[in-house]
């Protein structure tokens, strides 16, 4: 069956950097682009950046353009996300989802259209 483990969360001062990765199994991983979601405390699931594994496009949410960098490994079925100067206000669990389609929608990831979710790692930025 399909399985997304996510890894690399922890605790951050502000202005530092994380490196998540996506671990997908279970699937061909070049059929289907993979999304990265987080949920901070008390709010909605956002979009943060999705890949196709396809032909490695990507999308970045607009607020997040800079700061963060999605990029794979196919030989190792791995997604991974950079994040750079981080700040409070990215404090969150963030989760990992295979979309049904290669590659990302122009609209960016919408949680409805995701067909597989990890269980998330938990990032936390604080002095």
């Amino acid at each position: 069956q399909v399985q997304l483990v996510e890894s690399g969360g922890g605790l951050v001062e502000p202005g530092e950097s994380l490196r998540l990765s996506c671990e997908a199994s279970g699937y061909t991983f070049q059929n289907y682009a993979i999304s990265w979601f987080r949920q901070a405390p008390g709010k909605e699931r956002e979009g943060v950046s999705c890949i196709s594994t396809s032909d490695g496009s990507t999308y970045y949410a607009d607020s997040l353009k800079g700061r963060f960098t999605i990029d794979r490994d196919n030989a190792k079925s791995t997604v991974y996300l950079q994040l750079n100067s981080l700040n409070p206000e990215d404090t969150g669990v963030y989760y990992c989802a295979t979309d049904t389609a290669p590659y990302c929608s122009g609209a960016g990831p919408i949680a409805d259209h995701m067909a597989h979710w990890g269980k998330g790692t938990l990032v936390t930025v604080s002095s």
